[in-house]
């Protein structure tokens, strides 16, 4: 009955398993799709390195899950043995996650020092590649310069266009006829886009490190559970085999 009991707690502990790692895995792609819509925005390519850990963790506890699943049907020590090999590598690819998300999430602010030269190359043609993102990152963000609309007012682009308005995409949504001009500030966007994009990217870097808490906890729980099974299995006797 205990052990019946043991294999029915394994089961579910699996299925558990197996939504956490749904759950990761779209921390890890969220992560990478925030990237790479503001790659420009970014001193180098390392901040993603959180989210190659977490999918690669993510794929480590679908299989788990699998496993899990399967010895909770059946016993076999080898199997055992392998499932707990597998959850100690999720648990180092997570502490791993978790350490690099967190150091990426206190340097953030250095992590994006290109920012501002991104808005002073800003031309106003959509196919320029430094003028689409500046201008998708102000529309999904809801900013209009770096810090505040006040930094538009110091580009080349601003004085080339008369000076009269900022790029369009600073305006703020609830105010339909506004179209940029410098004259009526209280239309556009006021917070800075530094400031909005570091609280989007804290956001998921956060998420990847509670995420790995999560896990964790699961883990502890799934590996009480198979040392009880191991435990309590019966250890095959062997006899000695007579010549005759």
């Amino acid at each position: 009955m205990r052990r019946e009991a043991l294999k029915t707690a394994l089961q579910l502990m699996c299925q558990l398993l197996w939504v956490v790692g749904l759950v990761v895995g779209l921390s890890g792609v969220y992560l990478l799709m925030k990237y790479r819509h503001s790659s420009l925005f970014f001193s180098h390519i390392y901040i993603i390195l959180p989210a190659v850990f977490v999918l690669a963790s993510a794929v480590f506890l679908l299989a788990s899950g699998c496993l899990g699943s399967w010895l909770s049907l059946r016993d076999s020590t080898f199997l055992q043995g392998l499932f707990v090999y597998l959850l100690v590598v999720v648990f180092c690819l997570e502490s791993t996650a978790s350490a690099l998300a967190y150091f990426h999430s206190i340097k953030l602010d250095s992590e994006i020092t290109p920012l501002s030269g991104v808005f002073q190359n800003y031309t106003g043609i959509n196919q320029d590649p430094n003028s689409h993102a500046v201008d998708a990152t102000q529309e999904e963000l809801q900013c209009c310069g770096v810090h505040d609309y006040r930094d538009w007012l110091k580009t080349s682009w601003f004085n080339h266009s008369g000076g009269l308005w900022v790029p369009h995409s600073c305006c703020n949504s609830t105010f339909p006829s506004c179209n940029g001009t410098v004259d009526q500030p209280w239309q556009l966007n006021q917070q800075g886009c530094q400031v909005k994009l570091e609280m989007a990217f804290q956001f998921v870097l956060s998420f990847v490190m509670w995420g790995s808490l999560l896990v964790l906890l699961v883990e502890l729980v799934l590996i009480v559970v198979v040392a009880q099974l191991m435990r309590d299995q019966q250890i095959m006797e062997y006899q000695v085999l007579d010549k005759n």
